[in-house]
């Protein structure tokens, strides 16, 4: 990856051209949704062994579905898009990926803070979210502007 340096942060070449944002949105709309479909899959397993944990503790580990979706979902965010690809399995399918405007590499703490604030943000501010995306830079989303992300195609 080419980089150069500007006012002392190192800034990567790859996210100056416009070629590496060119159907974006659609993209992560895929991407998101493929994830989501995989999320669910991995529900079952998970499902089963909250089932059992339940049985073994007469009841109380069933008190974990309540939790379960999002934990499942975190945790996947966090070995996937935190993880050395930089991107949800959704997202290396649609070949996209999510960099930091700093160069430096997304970790599991940003790629779960990333998720929440999308959600967080789609509660109160539903349409906002996506909307400014038609707007803003690089095609970036709210939650990619409040934390110095954008998403580029990684075939460019």
């Amino acid at each position: 990856m080419n980089t150069r340096v500007l006012d002392g942060e190192i800034i990567s070449t790859r996210l100056d051209d416009a070629r590496a944002y060119d159907g974006v949105r659609t993209r992560r709309i895929m991407a998101f949704l493929i994830d989501y479909l995989i999320i669910g899959l991995l529900l079952i397993p998970f499902g089963v062994l909250v089932f059992l944990l339940g049985l073994l503790t007469f009841g109380l580990g069933w008190s974990l579905f309540g939790v379960l979706a999002p934990a499942v979902a975190l945790l996947y965010v966090w070995c996937t898009l935190g993880g050395r690809n930089q991107a949800t399995t959704g997202m290396r399918i649609m070949r996209i990926r999510l960099d930091r405007l700093d160069g430096r590499p997304v970790d599991g703490l940003l790629a779960v803070v990333h998720t929440v604030l999308f959600w967080a943000g789609n509660v109160v501010l539903t349409p906002l979210v996506l909307l400014v995306s038609l707007f803003a830079d690089r095609k970036r989303t709210l939650h990619d502007l409040l934390l110095g992300t954008v998403v580029t195609r990684d075939d460019r």
